[in-house]
């Protein structure tokens, strides 16, 4: 089992799943600043599906990287942390959980960082 793209195929059902919630279930009842933020939280949980996907797929063709390693927990907590806490920030209203918004950012150019370096040391 590849966790990547386990990670990847759930964090990308969830991502439909919480988007059409999104528009078809809070429209009438976030204001449109909270509707906002979630809908961010939306569309990075789902660009970074795909990077997720990009790695769990490097992880099975290239030979063991802990750069990927590393890319692949970064982008998983990302999602986890800025989606995550958008997703509660506006369906809460509790300013708190935007804090933990650019920990989730970090964590993304983590990753970003990591699969960069990556590119650049790989040859085969």
């Amino acid at each position: 089992m590849n966790k990547y793209l386990l990670l990847a195929a759930l964090f990308g059902l969830l991502a439909v799943i919480i988007g059409a919630f999104g528009a078809h279930t809070l429209e009438k009842s976030l204001t449109v600043n909270a509707l906002a933020r979630y809908h961010t939280g939306v569309e990075y949980q789902f660009y970074h599906v795909f990077a997720l996907l990009g790695v769990g797929i490097l992880t099975q063709q290239a030979p063991p990287s802990r750069l990927l390693q590393i890319a692949g927990t970064a982008f998983a907590m990302g999602i986890v942390l800025f989606s995550g806490s958008l997703y509660l920030y506006a369906l809460t209203g509790i300013t708190k959980f935007g804090m933990i918004t650019p920990i989730g950012g970090l964590s993304f150019i983590i990753a970003w960082f990591c699969l960069l370096i990556y590119a650049i040391k790989t040859k085969y």
